[in-house]
């Protein structure tokens, strides 16, 4: 029962966090900067990883994609390919985890389906290692820019989007280590059974061997008056 239970923390938890990675791809805010005046807000920058825009006082938004992905900056790249696999995977280790839990009436026994629970488990913290490195790079990125005195162009701030991300990956790293572990409880349970089984096996083939032993003790003779 207590297995259960993990395993259905663990895959609200996966879940989750699969959909705050999902909902990370297309967010705007994946950086920021303002230019303010001396009353209000003039203008707002912000990029993600498809488009750069500019917002106005009065709302107006003018954003310009990014013209080729082959001319884009190389971590622009590698952040788009490792937050499309996150979202890849999670949806993989959230079929697999369906599967595998003790809750569902598929996957077969009880060990086949720890199995496919542990594997549900890995995929799910290879998604949150790809969200968290992607967001990282992409921090790391802003804050090198932002912190270097030579650099003259426009700076900018961490957004909602990264913040967003990392706690999609940390719920999707941490409900796959709990999947991870059903495994070794489930090897715990199974080694009990069998010990138990193993004992009454013993019982029963002791108590087969002294049924079939012959009786050879000599046939008692009674007498007639015995029975009176």
């Amino acid at each position: 029962m207590a297995s259960t239970s993990a395993e259905i923390i663990a895959f609200l938890l996966t879940i989750s966090g699969w959909v705050l990675v999902s909902s990370t791809l297309p967010t705007d805010y994946w950086k920021v900067s303002t230019i303010d005046g001396t009353v209000i807000t003039t203008a707002t920058f912000w990029a993600n990883l498809w488009k750069t825009c500019v917002t106005d006082s009065t709302g107006v938004s003018n954003c310009k994609d990014f013209p080729s992905m082959l001319a884009l900056d190389g971590y622009i790249q590698a952040c788009r390919g490792l937050m499309i696999s996150a979202v890849c995977l999670g949806f993989f280790g959230a079929i697999f985890g369906l599967v595998g839990m003790k809750c569902t009436k598929v996957g077969g026994s009880d060990q086949t389906k720890a199995k496919i629970a542990c594997l549900a488990g890995l995929i799910f913290i290879l998604s949150g290692l790809c969200s968290m490195t992607s967001c990282s790079l992409y921090a790391n990125r802003i804050t090198s820019e932002f912190f270097d005195p030579s650099f003259v162009a426009q700076k900018y701030e961490l957004g909602a989007a990264l913040f967003i991300g990392w706690a999609g990956a940390s719920l999707c790293i941490i409900g796959g280590i709990i999947f991870c572990f059903s495994i070794a409880e489930n090897s715990n349970s199974a080694r009990r059974g069998y010990a138990y089984n193993g004992a009454t096996s013993v019982m029963s083939s002791r108590t087969k061997v002294h049924n079939s032993v012959p009786d050879k003790s000599p046939p008692k003779h009674f007498d007639k008056n015995a029975y009176v």
